[in-house]
């Protein structure tokens, strides 16, 4: 097998471009089930990266703050569900809310913690290389919720059914062979 001389020609310096800011006010969230990790630009607090608790009024919190911090755009980590919330929130504060694939962030090797993920996001985001994932209108939301909610429901009916059928079997009110025998044994 012949081998083929292949010659890579590298663009010069000069002519790669530049990554430019698109999103300056642009923040970073590393969603948790406990804790939430939120990113500001580094000029924007004395203290650009904090930690909040999970609950509704830290959720308040963080939306608070991003206002203070004139943050208009932000970057957050599909994990779980937990995400849901606090990006429920921010949306009807009036910020842009992409919602990102992690898998498509986590592939740089050496970002091992929180603060580093939600820093690596608000940078991502900063230079407009985040896309956000398709999430559907309110509308859409409130009826899938409650679509998967019947489903749900009408899977657990037959077990549920099942279980007052067995412990009236085991109080002896044997209720489909008592109806039937009495209904034939009658004169």
């Amino acid at each position: 097998m012949a081998q083929r001389n292949r010659s890579v020609s590298l663009k010069p310096a000069k002519s790669r471009a530049a990554l430019t800011i698109t999103h300056p006010n642009a923040a970073g969230i590393d969603i948790g089930n406990a804790v939430h990790y939120v990113a500001v630009p580094p000029d924007r607090d004395d203290e650009p990266v904090r930690e909040f608790p999970s609950f509704t009024v830290d959720l308040n919190a963080i939306a608070d703050w991003l206002k203070v911090c004139g943050v208009d755009t932000v970057a957050m980590e599909s994990t779980g569900v937990y995400w849901i919330p606090l990006f429920e929130l921010l949306e009807s504060r009036g910020f842009t809310v992409l919602l990102v694939n992690a898998r498509h962030v986590k592939n740089v090797s050496g970002r091992k913690s929180d603060v580093l993920d939600c820093q690596w996001l608000q940078q991502l985001m900063t230079y407009g290389l985040l896309s956000g994932a398709f999430r559907p209108t309110e509308q859409i939301c409130v009826l899938r919720s409650l679509w998967r909610q019947r489903v749900m429901l009408l899977r657990s009916q037959g077990r549920h059914v099942q279980h007052m059928q067995k412990a009236l079997t085991q109080m002896n009110v044997q209720l489909a062979r008592g109806a039937m025998s009495s209904i034939c044994r009658r004169p």
